[in-house]
């Protein structure tokens, strides 16, 4: 199987069962043009995040990461009127091209987009009192996923959901000695679930518009 083969088999998916969306294509041609990386989630992608969000009927949501806003669409929709979004981003260019996306698709009212690195943000995210979160969506550089993860576990209730993206990483993840620091931070979190009693976790492997990589989905236990 090719690239050509993963591109065109979402293609034909997401002409089928995931339309295109205004507000969604909005927010990656504002991103594109702002010239933030093309690394956010993919159509289908998004749409399990907002799924899953519904699923466990989300009314707090966090997410480690915003980029250009897309994923943050698909995630506020899921909430209802009364339900809050705090998503955290580092790069100041990338906020400010997010934060416009929030309020041209009427979901800034919904979303508290702030601004820094998410290992000091987090913990003035718990002296707000913003939390349990219902759903955590990790989606930030790679070599911090275990402290990311462990926050949002300590951020979490019984019952809440932990996504994190991108740990497959093209294959390199079974690689021990990689010299890639993202590869080991994947590596470290890996570690951290396997042994950590308080969620229930699995992964998927992806294949499509952005390569070969996956997911870690984990259910914090009752």
């Amino acid at each position: 199987m090719s690239q050509e083969t993963w591109s065109a088999v979402d293609r034909y998916f997401e002409q089928s069962i995931v339309p295109a969306d205004a507000d969604l294509e909005g927010a990656l041609a504002a991103s594109k043009a702002a010239g933030l990386p093309d690394i956010q989630v993919a159509p289908n992608q998004g749409k399990l995040l907002h799924m899953l969000a519904r699923l466990c009927q989300a009314k707090r949501i966090l997410e480690i990461g915003t980029l250009g806003g897309y994923s943050t669409i698909w995630l506020a929709r899921a909430l209802p009127q009364n339900g809050r979004l705090v998503t955290l981003e580092v790069d100041p260019a990338h906020a400010a091209v997010a934060q416009q996306t929030f309020e041209r698709v009427g979901l800034a009212d919904r979303i508290e987009l702030r601004l820094g690195r998410a290992t000091e943000l987090l913990p003035q995210v718990e002296r707000d009192g913003c939390g349990p979160f219902d759903l955590t969506f990790i989606d930030a550089d790679k070599e911090s996923s275990a402290d990311y993860f462990n926050w949002a576990l300590h951020l979490s209730r019984p019952g809440s959901v932990i996504v994190v993206d991108n740990v497959v990483r093209e294959g390199a993840v079974i690689d021990a000695a990689s010299v890639d620091s993202r590869v080991q931070g994947v590596r470290r979190l890996i570690e951290l679930l396997a042994g950590e009693p308080r969620v229930s976790t699995t992964f998927l492997q992806t294949v499509g518009t952005k390569g070969y990589d996956g997911l870690v989905i984990a259910w914090v236990n009752d």
